[in-house]
């Protein structure tokens, strides 16, 4: 990903990869393909814009309330927050 959120791989082994997204206000992922399914657990309350094929949608973000994707989504994702913003992302190989 070229985006200009910070992203800090924790573990990368034959099961899992775990990443951590820290983003300032307006920082992306940029455009991807997520290649495994996956799990997003918020770090703190926030707002996220997701840019996808289809448009732009907005997710409220709630800490510690986890999520789950199937693979293959294409998005790039925004910080629609006035500070900071983080969450951990687990993929499942």
């Amino acid at each position: 990903m070229t985006g200009s959120a910070k992203a800090t791989v924790f573990i990368d082994n034959e099961r899992v990869i775990v990443t951590e997204y820290r983003f300032r206000p307006g920082d992306n992922t940029g455009w991807h393909r997520q290649r495994h399914d996956y799990v997003v657990v918020p770090l703190m309350d926030g707002k996220l814009k997701l840019v996808t094929k289809d448009g732009e949608t907005f997710a409220e973000m709630k800490k510690g309330s986890p999520y789950f994707r199937k693979e293959g989504v294409e998005h790039d994702v925004i910080s629609a927050n006035e500070g900071e913003y983080a969450f951990i992302e687990i993929e499942l190989k």
